[in-house]
């Protein structure tokens, strides 16, 4: 491909022959934050994105009223209703919420929101579990918090761990049903002590493993979900803090779609900011802050070139 060494092997070949396969993704929202900082600069020259606190009560209260229209991640409705109902209180809160809001998942929100909102509803099978999962409250969210219950449970390594997590997700029944046996009882030639040796009853190890099997198909990488979560956290302070210029990158980086721009304009009326009409002497080609507004593109404008 021009002067690119291309190859067309399927992902898995790949991994079986010992490549690295990395996926990248491209997030318009990186460059959304960066504008909304460049055009906040121009009027407080020391503001960094770097800088702002990962605490701020403001924009919690702000999400927890469902004012989520242009914040990342969390635009659609239903993820909005979810907001609303669990009250996020910190990025740790908003990362359940990118991990849960998927299909299988789903199902365990109602149960993380209730323990979430009453800490005494929640129960461990065990003691051992509530290290692992009371983070989220006694729900299994995290494919990490999976592997760590292989390891602190059934005394697995953390490279056996990650082999049956991973067997799990590919749902590879006779590997997954081979294994239940192990995580019980143990394996001595594989050096797995199980966890009957570590004091868990064998019923409530049986059914810690029912949980994991149902559970693992959809479980979300959770060094994944703290990405999405901090940059749905950094979209959601500047909407709350610097509310003109974040709508203004925002707008700008729709601007071949009409239907979301005048969608992001609703908005703006909505939070009592208003859209000047675009103007040959103050329009720049992108959307600008202009006083307690702000501009109209003329890039956004139709066939303008």
């Amino acid at each position: 491909n021009d002067d690119t060494i291309v190859t067309q092997y399927t992902m898995t070949t790949i991994e079986e022959l010992g490549l690295l396969k990395m996926d990248f993704l491209g997030l318009r929202n990186l460059t959304v934050i960066r504008d909304a900082e460049m055009q906040i600069q121009k009027m407080n020259p020391g503001f960094s994105m770097d800088n702002i606190p990962d605490d701020d009560a403001a924009t919690f209260r702000m999400l927890t009223e469902g004012k989520t229209q242009g914040v990342f991640q969390l635009e659609s409705a239903g993820i909005t209703s979810v907001c609303v109902n669990m009250k996020p209180t910190s990025i740790e809160d908003m990362t359940a919420i990118v991990a849960l809001y998927r299909p299988g998942p789903m199902d365990s929100i109602p149960t993380f929101i209730a323990n979430k909102l009453d800490p005494r509803k929640i129960t461990y099978k065990t003691p051992l579990l509530e290290p692992i999962l009371k983070v989220t409250y006694g729900c299994i969210v995290y494919q990490e918090q999976v592997i760590e219950i292989f390891r602190s449970l059934g005394g697995y390594t953390m490279g056996q761990a990650d082999n049956i997590r991973r067997a799990i997700s590919k749902k590879k029944m006779k590997v997954i049903e081979e294994e239940r046996k192990v995580f019980v009882y143990g394996d001595r030639e594989k050096g797995i002590p199980g966890c009957i040796a570590k004091g868990v009853s064998e019923a409530v190890a049986q059914s810690i493993y029912d949980e994991i099997v149902a559970f693992a198909n959809y479980a979300f990488n959770k060094a994944h979900a703290v990405c999405y979560a901090v940059v749905s956290y950094q979209t959601a302070y500047l909407k709350c803090h610097y509310p003109r210029q974040y709508m203004a990158a925002l707008m700008t980086s729709v601007l071949d779609s009409a239907a979301k721009i005048s969608g992001y304009i609703a908005e703006c009326k909505e939070m009592g900011i208003a859209v000047l009409p675009p103007d040959i002497n103050h329009s720049e080609d992108k959307f600008t802050v202009e006083g307690q507004s702000i501009r109209f593109g003329l890039g956004a404008v139709k066939n303008v070139g």
